[in-house]
């Protein structure tokens, strides 16, 4: 009887990780964006494009940020923001 290969395990792509410290300032950054409804530019993990709005809502039970761009509301995951900064 031939030999049946096994499939080969596929492995996901992991978000990068970073520490506390760099979650804490992220979440400032967002915070202030939010209160002081000012456009910022998120980058995110595992999309090709930034996402450019306003930040509308900040979920701490989903831990979800809204962004408000173009009349509709973008939901973005909070661990996948990777870069918060004002467009140029």
């Amino acid at each position: 009887m031939p030999a049946i290969d096994k499939p080969g395990k596929k492995y996901k792509v992991k978000r990068p990780t970073r520490d506390e410290f760099e979650l804490e300032e992220l979440a400032d950054q967002l915070t202030e964006a939010k209160r002081e409804e000012t456009e910022v530019v998120l980058t995110v993990w595992g999309r090709e494009e930034a996402v450019r709005g306003t930040i509308t809502e900040m979920d701490a039970r989903t831990s979800l940020v809204h962004v408000f761009r173009h009349s509709e509301t973008v939901k973005v995951q909070f661990l996948d923001i990777m870069k918060v900064s004002s467009p140029e």
